[in-house]
């Protein structure tokens, strides 16, 4: 019988321990709830309208915005560049993160300064960083474009230029932000214990087959994260393509956001704006999600 009553007690004191566990939560849930799922849901509604942004009258049309966007041929380039965007970026973030990491897990003079200073563009905002280029690569008084003409060369309009500027924008975002993958990998390079290095290279193990047989696959997780983070956040560009070409010329660098914001406050086409969100809610999920699990699987531990 005694048995019996302290275990009563200890599953009502575990009970109430889970209680107050809820309510420590609540705070965050209301906070994700107000600021992100309503949003989210009233975002997928007005999908559905004509509202044009301001007005209190609009109307329910159905699926109309949802024919108008997949027959746009704007919405197919601004998707085209938005993966470009989100794969490029991640894609340069994580090999340009892995080879700094690399190198700043090495013992030499300097390396916290070194450190230092591939990380300080992280924190400067993404607008500020974007004008600081734009200065750089401007047409009419670019630094860029100054040392041409020293040079003796013809000046190049590579932010009106549909081809280049895509890639430039790919390659301020990659430098911006470059610094979170290496400090990622660099925490993870340093979670490896030695004993494996120091047993492979008493086995005779090249620096390259150390590299590839053990470090890789111990830095899976921070892989993971580096994937995942940096794929969402190349997919929601917006900041440094407002700064730097303004989606321009015409909507050749636009991305989904960019798009988006255009459609809602200078076309006042809101309904249309929301559709756009739509689709750009399902890539990003399509991706990252995909992203997590494939790096998961292959994830071991140490």
């Amino acid at each position: 019988m005694k048995a019996y009553t302290h275990s009563l007690q200890q599953s009502n004191t575990k009970t109430k321990r889970i209680s107050s566990l809820w309510w420590m939560y609540l705070p965050a849930l209301l906070f994700v709830g107000l600021f992100i799922i309503y949003p989210f849901i009233n975002g997928i509604r007005i999908s559905f309208t004509n509202w044009n942004g301001f007005s209190q009258m609009y109307d329910f049309i159905g699926f109309k915005q949802y024919t108008r966007m997949l027959s746009d041929p704007d919405t197919w380039l601004v998707v085209r560049n938005t993966l470009i965007y989100g794969i490029g970026s991640t894609l340069l973030q994580n090999i340009i993160g892995l080879l700094y990491a690399l190198l700043l897990n090495q013992s030499f003079h300097f390396r916290t300064l070194t450190r230092t200073i591939i990380y300080l563009p992280v924190i400067i905002s993404p607008l500020v960083m974007g004008y600081i280029w734009y200065f750089f690569f401007a047409y009419q008084g670019g630094a860029f474009n100054d040392v041409l003409l020293w040079l003796g060369l013809e000046k190049v309009n590579i932010l009106g230029n549909p081809d280049m500027n895509i890639w430039i924008i790919v390659f301020v975002n990659t430098f911006q932000f470059v610094g979170i993958a290496m400090i990622i990998y660099l925490a993870g390079l340093q979670s490896i214990q030695k004993d494996y290095y120091e047993a492979a290279e008493i086995d005779g193990a090249s620096p390259f087959q150390r590299f590839k047989n053990i470090t890789l696959p111990l830095l899976m997780p921070s892989i993971t994260i580096n994937m995942v983070i940096n794929i969402i956040g190349g997919l929601k560009l917006f900041d440094v393509i407002i700064s730097l070409t303004n989606g321009g010329p015409g909507n050749a660098s636009q991305s989904m956001s960019t798009f988006m914001y255009n459609l809602y406050f200078s076309r006042q086409d809101a309904g249309y704006a929301a559709t756009q969100g739509v689709l750009m809610m399902v890539i990003v999920l399509l991706l990252s999600l995909s992203a997590l699990l494939y790096f998961r699987r292959k994830e071991v531990e140490a």
